[in-house]
């Protein structure tokens, strides 16, 4: 396989379900689908763990949260294990980050350039997030339902600058490093909250024909306490009635049409300057949004519209219009970035992704890909695999969760309780274990958490301090709710 230039488009919290070539039937997303069309689409792929932070660590690193250790949105990853932009940088290669990281900032990451990069707030990110018994309501829940709708918003004047970095990048400076194949990292902040959308994509989806979320009546909605636990920390849907719903889900459409349309730019611009056939492209997102299925909004949860992430990739000796329903992560990247530019993923460091390009191509047999989750709103961790076509979902604390997704794509149906899948439980538990120690690391993290918070000032000092409810971006100061 050739090396070759390697661009890197990232979102932030966009749901695969929320895409063209998914089979939405509203949502307008032609860049992002005629990339899938001359490209892989991974049907089935999978954050390591569905929230920013940690998500972002791992991604950075190829390994899973629990191998890393950066675990919720107040541990940062700080440059402490190598990432692959550490080994290619050492290599010679330029890799170039333009946008949202998320990291702890101030530390030496691997990059060659970091243009107009957002870190968590103060180094510290969400702390209240540490607090993981008793959990606090959180202050800025408001802020969803009140901001949906058309306008403009700090992320989405913030998403242009970084399109327009992008463009200048590949126009100007992309020219300037050909001894070796370089790596450019753009990384978007929407269409994560607010959801207010520019209104040339907001009145794309007039709300009389807006569909109400699945499950969203209260009778309806699943019972189960991992959601009772992080419906109650974070109060987002005691603030909608039906208006204010069918703006916040069309501006969450809108601002997928928005994350497109600055994806198109960037692609033309690749196009333009004489570098596509000389560069692979790869989109992900870090993770979903629930947008109100059940009851919920944000991400936190193991639902397919939270842990489930589009994964596109198209260039040279990527199979077109190709979908590959065997389970893929995030973990998975890192090896497929390695072998695009020509590097090698050392053998002995405990990487568990295989290649996309192996996936691909059929060449890896069914596989246990894990997302684990210790952040804000829980009081226990969460561990979700996939076996064929079963999710099995295990908390320490709770009872399990177990979806056929083959007869019940929706995740309608909790099996767990049926008797009749006792066998499917126990083998997709003993796979889980297979991966990691559920117990062992929830002990882990929460000592962590604990070390955290004390340095922090205790339970008492970071409720205190207030919810942020987003990151502001680059130059715009954070507001505590």
């Amino acid at each position: 396989m050739e090396p070759k230039n390697l661009l890197i488009l990232m979102s932030d919290e966009h749901s695969p379900k929320i895409l063209g070539c998914h089979g939405h039937p509203m949502v307008r997303t032609p860049n992002i689908d005629a990339l899938a069309a001359r490209g892989t689409r991974f049907s089935a792929a999978y954050t390591t763990s569905p929230v920013c932070v940690p998500a972002r660590a791992a991604f950075a690193v190829g390994k899973y949260v629990h191998q890393i250790g950066f675990w919720d949105n107040a541990d940062a990853y700080d440059g402490s294990t190598q990432s692959w932009h550490h080994r290619l940088r050492r290599r010679g290669h330029h890799v170039v980050s333009i946008g949202k990281l998320h990291f702890r900032g101030g530390d030496d990451y691997g990059f060659s350039e970091e243009i107009i990069p957002m870190h968590v707030i103060d180094g510290k990110g969400d702390l209240m997030g540490l607090v993981r018994e008793d959990l606090p309501e959180r202050g800025a829940s408001w802020k969803i339902a009140k901001w949906a709708g058309p306008g403009e918003s700090a992320y989405t004047f913030y998403d242009r600058e970084i399109a327009a970095r992008a463009q200048i990048w590949l126009r100007e400076e992309a020219a300037k490093h050909t001894d070796k194949p370089w790596v450019m990292f753009v990384s978007f902040v929407c269409p994560h909250f607010p959801l207010t959308a520019p209104p040339e994509f907001y009145y794309q989806y007039p709300l009389d024909r807006i569909v109400p979320p699945k499950q969203y009546d209260r009778a309806e909605r699943p019972v189960h306490p991992f959601l009772r636990d992080y419906a109650q920390s974070f109060v987002y849907d005691k603030y909608f009635d039906e208006e204010k719903l069918r703006k916040a889900i069309a501006g969450y459409y809108g601002l997928c049409s928005f994350l497109d349309d600055n994806v198109g730019q960037v692609l033309r611009a690749l196009d333009e300057a004489g570098l596509a056939d000389s560069t692979r492209v790869l989109y992900t997102s870090d993770h979903g949004d629930n947008l109100g299925n059940r009851g919920l909004w944000g991400k936190s949860t193991m639902y397919e519209e939270t842990a489930a992430v589009p994964l596109i990739m198209s260039g040279a000796d990527i199979p077109a219009a190709r979908v590959i329903s065997t389970p893929a992560s995030h973990v998975d990247v890192y090896p497929f970035i390695m072998e695009c530019v020509g590097a090698q993923v050392p053998d002995d460091d405990g990487h568990p992704g295989y290649s996309l390009f192996g996936l691909a191509n059929g060449g890896e047999p069914p596989r246990t890909v894990l997302s684990e989750y210790h952040g804000m709103g829980s009081t226990t961790g969460a561990f979700m695999i996939r076996n064929g076509r079963y999710k099995y979902v295990h908390y320490v604390s709770y009872a399990p969760q177990l979806f056929d997704l083959a007869r019940d794509p929706e995740e309608l149906t909790d099996l767990a309780p049926d008797p009749a899948y006792g066998s499917v439980l126990d083998e997709c538990r003993a796979l889980l274990y297979r991966i990691c120690d559920p117990d062992e690391v929830d002990r882990r993290a929460k000592g962590r958490q604990r070390e955290l918070l004390e340095r922090n000032g205790g339970r008492d000092a970071v409720i205190a301090r207030g919810d942020l409810g987003f990151s502001p971006p680059p130059g715009v100061q954070p507001v505590f709710e």
